[in-house]
């Protein structure tokens, strides 16, 4: 039998020690001449003795310890008993089968179950929680008045709300509307909205038809400001409304052209049209525009021209160009057309354009083409843009890179020909890790990979191949942002389907600025990687689950009957400023 390893390394150290004390003291003692000793030889063997009865008694307790122990001769020897987990609890049904099975599964039930709005962060406004005077929402929290509420959209500021309910009619709260508010009160009806967007003190509506109404935030204005006369169904008869609001109209469309989209910062809103057009426009009565947001060269309240302050332009230098999409942050612009090229105007101060920084002027007033193509320079790659969005001092840009063929190419290498890798780039501030890279960049003028969100694959049963994973939807609030992949989905379990068969959804990642809680962590730290949070329903979740942790998945659409009624819903992320929401959209 030979000693362990860490016995027989102790041995020599053992024997060697107490030897060389003894050698030391014989030599301190002997005389000048030899004599003869009969205890000459007793050290060096005692040493020995010592140093064998440590490396056994080590051995000893290290089989002890660590070896299993052997059955004496003859005893019958026992199979060894494997654990792999503790036996799962007994479900009653098979959809409590489900549940138990996947955390994915009972997150969208309740999604379908219980729509809503939960919300998260600031609430010094009292807009994640109009009925509480907590100061800050930690972790996702329903608002009571929207259970069982779906929504066409929802917007949130630090201090108002706005949302739009499934009539079309308009829904505000917070400080900012009225110091009393404790719940949600209907503003604008009537008007059929489908999108809104706000600046710093006004919101701007969307209607089905492709009219944009400017309403004022706070209630006291709405009530004493100008109400223009509305039309009746009741034919010559027309009314007031019933609160102070403008329409924004292009002067110039041409027939059957109208708005289908909108988006804004903290003074400006752009339009879209149906044929590709761009307008710009005032959206607040705080500040007129001076960051060169508006993608007008020259523009300026001094030299703006006759009417309204609000009136409409058309962005002519991206005329011939047809745009399908346009974001904005706080004080600049982006358009993209259906080519995959971007365009950007406005501040650049930190880099959000795009564009190499100039110290001289950070304000670029005229659409400028960002250069995508230099970051795939050399990689044998074909990028085109996807999608673009943009939120505070940042942009965000999602790329296809199609692999070409070059000289260098191989056998092995040309099989790779035509694969398409979905990457997201950012730019703009990177001080609280909104950058999404891992670093915490001040000023960031040239995109930067994203690399939780870029390279990412998947393999598709349904097509028997591997896909890359895109972004479904990328919400920018105004300090931080959130992810929702495109990733593939599955909400085809019914009571048809077996019991192990289970729903589940899109991811969703959250980065950047934390201070509020707005990242729904629980925790206050800022985070430069995206990231993920737990579900919604930790009530739900501890029921069946108790302690173990999931994430959390986003419900993506699906035709579902609700209250005896079927709708296409989904939920949606919202980003604000300092705070975040998720609902049930339709």
């Amino acid at each position: 039998m030979f000693a362990p390893a860490y016995a027989r390394r102790a041995i020599p150290q053992l024997v060697a020690t107490p030897f060389r004390s003894h050698v030391r003291s014989f030599k301190r003692y002997a005389s000048s001449k030899p004599k003869s000793n009969p205890y000459r030889f007793a050290g060096p063997i005692l040493a020995v003795l010592t140093g064998g009865t440590a490396a056994y008694v080590g051995w000893k307790l290290y089989t002890h310890k660590y070896l299993p122990a052997q059955p004496a001769p003859g005893a019958p020897s026992e199979p060894p008993q494997v654990t792999f987990e503790k036996p799962r609890k007994q479900a009653k049904s098979k959809e409590e089968n489900r549940d138990i099975l996947s955390s994915q599964h009972l997150q969208v039930r309740k999604s379908w179950e219980n729509p809503g709005v939960y919300a998260w962060g600031s609430n010094s406004g009292r807009v994640v929680a109009p009925d509480s005077d907590e100061k800050f929402i930690k972790t996702p929290q329903r608002v009571p008045y929207f259970d069982g509420a779906l929504l066409r959209d929802l917007k949130l500021n630090g201090n108002f709300a706005a949302a739009i309910d499934e009539k079309g009619d308009l829904l505000q709260w917070g400080v900012g509307y009225s110091a009393d508010c404790r719940k949600p009160v209907k503003t604008l009806q009537g008007k059929s909205l489908r999108s809104l967007t706000i600046s710093r003190d006004r919101v701007i509506a969307l209607s089905d038809s492709g009219t944009v109404y400017s309403i004022p935030v706070p209630q006291e204005e709405q009530l004493n400001g100008p109400k223009p006369r509305e039309s009746s169904w009741i034919p010559f008869w027309s009314s007031g409304s019933s609160i102070s609001y403008r329409r924004l109209e292009p002067s110039n469309l041409g027939y059957g052209e109208k708005i289908i989209s909108m988006t804004g910062g903290l003074e400006h809103v752009l339009l879209l049209t149906s044929r590709g057009r761009v307008f710009s426009a005032a959206a607040g009565t705080q500040d007129f525009p001076r960051h060169g947001q508006l993608g007008v060269p020259g523009l300026t309240w001094q030299n703006r021209p006759p009417g309204a302050c609000d009136q409409c332009h058309e962005i002519t230098t991206l005329r011939g160009f047809d745009i399908n999409k346009i974001a904005a942050g706080n004080f600049h612009s982006l358009a993209a057309d259906k080519d995959g090229r971007v365009f950007t105007f406005g501040d650049n101060s930190y880099g959000q354009l795009g564009l190499e920084y100039n110290p001289e002027s950070s304000i670029v007033d005229a659409p400028s083409l960002v250069p995508l193509q230099k970051l795939y320079a050399g990689s044998n790659q074909v990028p085109k843009v996807t999608g673009i969005a943009a939120g505070g001092n940042n942009s965000y840009f999602t790329i296809d890179a199609t692999r070409v063929a070059s000289p260098a190419d191989d056998e092995r290498t040309l099989k790779q020909l035509g694969t398409v890798t979905a990457d997201t780039w950012s730019c703009g501030q990177g001080i609280w890790g909104g950058l999404g890279n891992g670093k915490w960049t001040h000023v960031q003028s040239t995109p930067v990979k994203i690399p939780a969100l870029s390279g990412l694959f998947e393999y598709d049963e349904v097509k028997g191949r591997s896909i890359p994973i895109r972004l479904s939807r990328f919400s920018v609030g105004q300090t931080h942002a959130a992810a929702v992949m495109d990733n593939v989905t599955y909400l085809g379990a019914s009571h048809k389907s077996g019991e192990n068969d289970t729903n589940w959804g899109a991811d969703i990642l959250f980065f950047g600025n934390n201070e509020h809680y707005q990242l729904g962590t629980g925790k206050r730290n800022n985070a430069s990687n995206p990231v993920y949070i737990q579900p919604l329903d930790q009530v739900a979740e501890q029921k069946i689950r108790s302690k173990e942790a999931h994430r959390f998945q986003i419900t993506p659409m699906k035709r579902i009957k609700i209250n005896e009624r079927w709708v296409d819903m989904e939920q949606r992320v919202e980003c604000g400023r300092g705070c975040t929401a998720v609902y049930s959209g339709v």
